[in-house]
C-alpha cells in the first residue's frame, strides 16, 4: 500500500534483524492506520490525532504498540529525508501495565507431564513428538517460534546445550536437561523412520516445520486429556512456568534473563512478583544490617549497655 512502509520494514529487517512475525505486526499496524487517515507519509498532526478516537476501545498495550510503530515509522522518514518534521507527538499515548503472567502450579505441571508420558509410552509418533515439545517448553523455556523452527542439527550431542535463534536474530545457548535430551532422542529415532529425508527441521510438517498454531492446539488438547483447564495452557504459559519455578528455586535474575533471551532485565523482572515472600526472607536473612540486628538480640543485656 505504500513504498515508504515497505522501505521502513526493509530497514527493520536489514538493520535491526526484526523477526518475520514482528514485521507482519508492524505492517498490520501501519496499513491499518493508513486505511483510517490516508497516506501516512503526508499525514499531519491533526490527522494522527484522529487515531485517538479510532483506537479508544483498544487495550492500553495494543494502543501503545500501534503508536510505537508509527513513531518509529516517522522517525525513519525524518532520518531518510522524506519529511522535515515528525508529527508523531500528536499520537495518543498510553502507559500500559505489563500483565502478570498466568501461573501454573507444580501439581498442574506434573499432571500435564504424567499424561504426556503415559501417551508417549505407547510409542505413537505424535505422542512421542508432543512429549519432546513439552519437555523443551518447560525444561528450557523456549518461545513457541524458537521451538517449532529448530533445525534437526540442533539436537545436543557432545554438550547438553542448544543454540537457539531468538528475537532479532539473536543467538543464545540454552541448557537441555537429561529428561529433555532423552525425549529428544526418542523423537529423533521415531522421526528418522517416519520423515522422508530432505526436511531440515527437528519438528517437520508438510515440507516445512510445525506451526505455532498447531503447537498451541496440541497443548490445549493435552490439557483436556489431563483434566486441566485448556484455557490455562499454552506455549507461552509453559515458558512462564519455566521462569517462575526457576526463580522459586533460587535462580539469579540475570541468569534467567540470559536463558529467556530477554534484551532488557526489566522484562525478566515481571517474574519477581511470584516469589516476593522468598525475596523478603532473603533480605531478612542475608542483609548485613539484618545479621547485625540478630547478633545484638542474641547478646546478654549487660553486654548491650542497656
Amino acid at each position: 500500500m505504500s513504498d515508504e512502509i515497505d522501505s521502513f520494514l526493509a530497514m527493520l529487517a536489514a538493520e535491526r534483524g526484526a523477526a518475520a512475525n514482528t514485521l507482519l505486526a508492524y505492517r498490520r499496524d501501519l496499513e491499518g492506520a493508513q486505511e483510517r487517515i490516508g497516506s501516512l507519509a503526508g499525514a499531519q498532526a491533526a490527522d494522527l490525532a484522529k487515531l485517538g478516537a479510532a483506537w479508544s476501545d483498544l487495550a492500553p498495550s495494543s494502543l501503545a504498540r500501534k503508536a510505537s510503530a508509527l513513531r518509529q515509522f516517522y522517525g525513519f522518514l525524518v532520518d531518510e529525508g522524506v519529511r522535515a518534521d515528525d508529527p508523531s507527538a500528536a499520537l495518543p499515548r498510553a502507559t500500559p501495565r505489563r500483565p502478570l503472567p498466568r501461573i501454573l502450579s507444580h501439581a498442574q505441571i506434573s499432571a500435564l507431564f504424567a499424561q504426556a508420558e503415559l501417551e508417549a509410552s505407547g510409542g505413537k509418533p505424535a505422542a512421542v513428538r508432543l512429549l519432546a515439545l513439552l519437555e523443551m517448553l518447560y525444561g528450557s523455556g523456549l518461545r513457541a517460534t524458537e521451538l517449532v523452527s529448530l533445525p534437526l542439527s540442533a539436537i545436543p550431542r557432545d554438550a547438553p546445550l542448544l543454540t537457539v535463534t531468538g528475537k532479532g536474530g539473536q543467538a543464545r545457548l540454552v541448557p537441555v536437561g537429561k529428561r529433555a535430551r532423552a525425549a529428544l532422542a526418542d523423537w529423533a529415532a521415531v522421526r528418522s523412520c517416519k520423515v522422508p529425508p530432505g526436511n531440515k527441521y527437528l519438528f517437520p510438517s508438510r515440507g516445512s516445520h510445525l506451526s505455532r498454531v498447531r503447537l498451541f492446539q496440541m497443548l490445549k488438547d493435552l490439557a483436556v486429556r489431563a483434566d486441566l483447564p485448556p484455557e490455562k495452557i499454552s506455549p507461552h504459559v509453559l515458558r512462564h512456568a519455566f521462569a517462575t519455578h526457576l526463580l522459586e528455586g533460587g535462580a539469579d535474575l540475570r541468569v534467567l534473563q540470559t536463558l529467556l533471551g530477554h534484551a532488557d532485565i526489566a522484562t525478566t523482572q515481571i517474574y519477581t512478583h511470584v516469589d516476593s515472600a522468598r525475596l523478603v526472607a532473603l533480605v531478612n536473612q542475608r542483609h548485613p544490617l539484618a545479621r547485625q540486628r540478630d547478633k545484638t538480640r542474641a547478646r546478654p543485656l549487660a553486654d548491650r549497655g542497656d
